[in-house]
């Protein structure tokens, strides 16, 4: 297994996904990303919030065992939440998963954790992580272009 390799594609996918969230977010205000279409859909501000529960329960629950409560329910209900506190949350969440990564062993990663009553090694379970953040975040640019339409620019640049 070459644990460099996935460390650095890692590392590289989750700095990518906290740029090209922090470049929509700086593009709306605070009413627009606790905007939802309809009652069943969610907003910005909940898929942020549902990410943050998720970099909780994954990385400092589950690598670092850190004592950290969470509530998959909350993290998914409509709650009122400003930009600039978004912008906090994907910034400095992103960052303790980038240096989780930076400083994780090779043994590690090989560790497991119980996710949904599976066992999964640490390094499966990060690039479950990857593969989750990024669909939330296609989400969260199909918000924007529907807020924002032509005003709308790109994050991929």
């Amino acid at each position: 297994m070459n644990y460099d390799f996935n460390r650095d594609w890692l590392i590289k996918k989750f700095e990518e996904i906290r740029r090209r969230i922090l470049n929509a977010l700086e593009q709306l205000d605070d009413e627009q990303v606790n905007w939802r279409p309809d009652g069943i859909s969610h907003s910005i501000s909940t898929l942020i919030r549902h990410i943050e529960g998720n970099i909780q329960e994954r990385i400092m629950k589950g690598i670092l065992h850190e004592d950290v409560q969470t509530n998959r329910d909350n993290a998914l209900k409509q709650t009122y939440v400003k930009r600039d506190e978004l912008e906090k949350i994907v910034y400095y969440r992103f960052e303790l998963v980038v240096d989780t990564l930076k400083n994780i062993s090779d043994e590690k990663l090989e560790q497991t954790q119980l996710v949904r009553n599976r066992e999964r090694t640490n390094l499966d379970m990060l690039h479950q992580c990857a593969a989750h953040y990024s669909e939330h975040m296609g989400q969260i640019f199909y918000i924007a272009k529907q807020i924002l339409q032509e005003n709308y620019k790109s994050t991929s640049i």
